[in-house]
């Protein structure tokens, strides 16, 4: 990153550093409105702002949730997670209808949110924090991961091998509670303009029918 972009995002990242010294330690969790039926999904694609404000505009999402997750480390927080202290990346876990939206939807839209090809980092954030994964609860959610990154390296799309992996699922850390719809609350943010809305700009490119009605009017 250079010039003013740089700076903004520099002073975007230490403020919420700043900020993170206040708040109370993460908690390991799953969380409290999982329902019988309810489908979970975990997936790392670089700042969780930006994977998180994707899929809650998404049809069938019931809720989203930021944390931490991959790493060995317990109550991770933020300002560890963001330095790169842990072996944790930012991560969501999406709640869903299944009988609304499956998930190899799910599969298909979070391998156009983010850079595939993109090793230990996401657009302007870079180490393996921010690493790309599929972290499955199951085989069934296994075998559909690695049939997606087959697909697409068979493709040819990609000039470069696919980086995103796939690892079974252990314990998610809910982050710190400023981090939860931090799109949402946080619009003027820098970070938000120049990262996280033209990726929410794409998923409602190539998946204009999978929007929620209380979002398609939004700009």
């Amino acid at each position: 990153m250079q010039g003013l972009y740089s700076v903004l995002i520099s002073i975007v990242f230490n403020l919420s550093v700043s900020s993170c010294a206040q708040e109370a330690q993460t908690k390991l969790a799953l969380p409290s409105d999982l329902q019988d039926g309810d489908g979970i999904a975990t997936f790392a694609g670089g700042c969780f702002w930006c994977t998180e404000a994707v899929f809650e505009r998404v049809k069938g999402v019931k809720d989203v949730y930021s944390g931490y997750t991959g790493g060995k480390e317990d109550n991770p927080t933020y300002s560890q997670v963001s330095y790169g202290r842990t072996t944790h990346a930012e991560a969501i876990q999406i709640i869903y209808d299944p009988n609304v939206i499956s998930y190899q939807e799910l599969l298909d839209i979070f391998f156009i949110s983010h850079y595939p090809t993109q090793v230990n980092g996401q657009g302007p954030d870079r180490g393996a924090q921010y690493r790309a994964v599929v972290f499955y609860h199951n085989s069934e959610q296994k075998n559909a991961a690695e049939s997606i990154i087959r697909s697409l390296e068979e493709s040819g799309k990609f000039s470069e091998k696919i980086a995103t992996t796939v690892e079974a699922y252990d314990k998610f850390w809910m982050a710190e509670d400023y981090h939860q719809d931090y799109y949402e609350l946080n619009p003027g943010n820098p970070y938000i303009i120049q990262v996280a809305i033209p990726k929410v700009k794409k998923l409602k490119k190539y998946f204009p029918q999978k929007i929620k009605d209380k979002y398609k009017a939004e700009k």
